[in-house]
C-alpha cells in the first residue's frame, strides 16, 4: 500500500487508525516516522515519504515519533493472509527465529538461500531480515524499559541484544532517547508492572473487535491444567524457546490486557507474537467484513456482530493433537481426553495463582507413550500415534512458516485424517484465512437454517464468493448456534 501515495496521504489526513501497521509515514522536515493515525497536525504531502515497515524507516535514518509511538501499532495483516515467501519469513522473524538461529537458520526453514530471502524482503519491505529483527528487538527493549524495574544490562540481553553498547546505540537511534530517559518518561502505572513479577502489557488491535467467539471458543475448549477462564481473563501455560510462561489475556474496549509471567525474559517477543496470533489481533476486520457483507445471507450476521476473529493457537503441534482427540466426539469429551494426556505426560509448572499445573506434552513425549494406555477407540488411537510420530521425527512440520496447501495435503495423506481434521488444523493452527469446514456439523446446521446448501460439495461451491476470507465466514456461521463457543464467558 505504501506505493499508493494518494491513498496514504488521505489516510494520514483523516488520521485513520485502520491503516496503522499497513504503512508508516516518514516526515522529511523533522526526521521522524509516525503511524497514519498520529494525532499531530499532518505535514505537507511533499514532506511525506511512505515506508512499508518500521525497519525501513529506521534504515532510512528516521526515528520513532514520541507522540503516536509507531512501534506499538498492530502488525500488518498482510503477513497473516498470505502464504508466500515474504509472509512466511515475517511470521518466523516475529517468532524470534533470526535472534535464535540467525539469517541462515531462517533460510534453512524456508528452503531458500540467504541471498534470495534478503533480496525478497528488501524489495517488498525496504529492509532485510537483520534490520527487521533489530526493529523487533528495539520494541521489546522499550517494553521492558517501561514496564519493569530491571537493570538496563538485563533488559539489553533479554531483548536479544549482543551487548549493552549495541542496546544503548539502538535505543537512542530509534527513539531519540536514552534508555534512562525512556524509563523516566514512562507513566508510573506502566513502570509499576503487575503483581507477582508479571509483565503488564497492552496488545493493540484494529477495530471493530468482537471478543465473544474468540474468548468463548478458547474458554469452552480449555484443557484443565493447561488453560482456564478466571475473573474475566483467559489464562494458559506457554512452552517457549528458552523456558515456559503463563499468560493472562482479558478483552477491553480498545486493547487486550496481557499479563505475562516468564521463566526467561528472552521469550518476551515470542510470547507476545504467539498471543497476538492466538487472538488474531493483526487481522483487518474492515476488509474482511466488507467482503462478507456482499453476500446477502452473511450480511445480517456481520452487521449484528462485526469484527469476529478466528481463534487460533500458540502451539501448532498441540492443536493438531487436540484436533485428533476431538474427532467425532463432543467438546467435553475432547477436553477429557486431552486432560488425561496432560496429567500423565505434561511437564509440571508452578502457577502463582494456582489454577494451571502443566504444559501440554510435546510430540516427543507422546511418541513414547504405549498406545494400549490410551483410552480411545483403536482407529483414533492409531491416528494419534501416527501423527505424533511424524511430528516427533520431523517428517511433518507444523508452524508459522508452513505452506498451507502443501501441509494440508500432507495431513490428508496420513491414515485417519479426513477433510474435517485437516481443515480445522489449517484454520486454527496454520492460520489459513481461507480454510473452510463444509463437513463440520455446526456449519451444516447453520447452512440449513440460513437456506444455504447443506451438503459439503454444494456448500463449498456456494462459499466460493467468500474467498479469500472463508475462515471468517466460518465464525459467522458458527455464531448462529447457541453453543458456548460463541459467547464470552460470564
Amino acid at each position: 500500500m505504501h506505493t499508493d501515495t494518494e491513498r496514504c496521504v488521505r489516510a494520514v489526513r483523516s488520521k485513520d487508525a485502520r491503516f496503522d501497521g499497513w504503512f508508516f509515514t516518514a516526515v522529511l522536515t523533522t526526521g521522524i516516522y509516525c503511524r497514519p493515525s498520529c494525532p499531530v497536525v499532518p505535514p505537507k504531502p511533499e514532506n511525506m515519504v511512505f515506508h512499508p515497515s518500521a525497519a525501513a524507516c529506521q534504515q532510512a535514518g528516521f526515528r520513532a515519533c514520541k507522540r503516536c509511538r509507531p512501534d506499538t501499532s498492530p502488525g500488518s495483516p498482510e503477513w497473516n493472509q498470505r502464504a508466500d515467501l515474504t509472509a512466511r519469513a515475517m511470521r518466523l522473524i516475529a517468532d524470534g527465529v533470526v535472534d535464535r538461529e540467525g539469517v541462515p537458520g531462517l533460510a534453512a526453514r524456508l528452503g531458500y538461500s540467504t541471498r534470495q530471502i534478503e533480496r525478497q524482503l528488501l524489495a517488498e519491505l525496504g529492509a532485510g531480515p537483520l534490520a527487521l529483527a533489530r526493529a523487533q528487538r528495539a520494541r521489546t527493549a522499550r517494553l521492558l524499559i517501561e514496564t519493569t524495574r530491571l537493570p538496563m544490562a538485563e533488559v539489553a540481553f533479554a531483548a536479544g541484544f549482543s551487548s549493552v553498547r549495541t542496546f544503548n546505540d539502538t535505543v537512542r537511534e530509534v527513539f531519540a532517547l536514552t534508555p534512562g530517559e525512556l524509563r523516566t518518561r514512562a507513566p508510573k502505572s506502566c513502570a509499576a508492572g503487575a503483581p507477582g513479577g508479571a509483565l503488564a502489557l497492552r496488545l493493540p488491535f484494529r477495530t471493530p473487535f468482537n471478543p465473544d467467539n474468540v474468548f468463548g471458543h478458547l474458554a469452552a475448549t480449555a484443557v484443565p491444567g493447561v488453560e482456564e477462564w478466571r475473573q474475566g481473563a483467559y489464562r494458559r501455560t506457554l512452552r517457549l524457546p528458552y523456558g515456559h510462561g503463563i499468560v493472562s489475556l482479558a478483552p477491553t474496549p480498545d486493547h487486550i490486557a496481557c499479563r505475562l509471567v516468564l521463566g526467561d525474559l528472552r521469550d518476551l517477543p515470542v510470547a507476545i507474537s504467539r498471543c497476538r496470533r492466538l487472538l488474531d489481533l493483526d487481522a483487518d476486520p474492515a476488509a474482511v467484513d466488507a467482503h462478507l457483507r456482499t453476500d446477502p445471507v452473511l450480511a445480517p450476521l456481520v452487521d449484528k456482530a462485526p469484527g469476529r476473529r478466528v481463534p487460533r493457537t500458540v502451539d501448532e503441534a498441540e492443536f493438531a493433537v487436540r484436533a485428533v482427540l476431538g474427532q467425532q466426539v463432543s467438546t467435553a469429551a475432547a477436553r477429557t481426553h486431552a486432560a488425561r494426556l496432560v496429567t500423565a505426560h505434561g511437564d509440571r509448572v508452578d502457577d502463582p495463582e494456582g489454577g494451571l499445573t502443566h504444559l501440554f506434552p510435546t510430540p516427543e513425549a507422546l511418541a513414547s507413550v504405549d498406545p494400549a494406555t490410551l483410552a480411545m477407540p483403536r482407529t483414533r488411537r492409531a491416528t494419534l500415534t501416527t501423527l505424533v510420530r511424524h511430528l516427533a521425527d520431523g517428517s511433518l512440520a507444523l508452524g508459522v512458516d508452513s505452506d498451507w496447501p502443501a501441509t494440508r495435503a500432507r495431513l490428508l495423506a496420513l491414515p485417519g485424517f479426513g477433510p474435517w481434521t485437516a481443515d480445522v488444523i489449517a484454520l486454527r493452527a496454520l492460520g489459513d484465512p481461507d480454510a473452510f469446514l463444509p463437513t463440520d456439523l455446526g456449519i451444516r446446521r447453520a447452512a440449513q437454517s440460513l437456506g444455504l446448501p447443506s451438503t459439503p460439495a454444494a456448500l463449498t461451491a456456494r462459499a466460493a464468493g467468500w474467498r479469500p476470507w472463508r475462515a471468517y465466514a466460518v465464525q459467522y456461521l458458527w455464531a448462529t448456534d447457541d453453543h458456548p463457543i460463541n459467547f464470552l464467558p460470564v
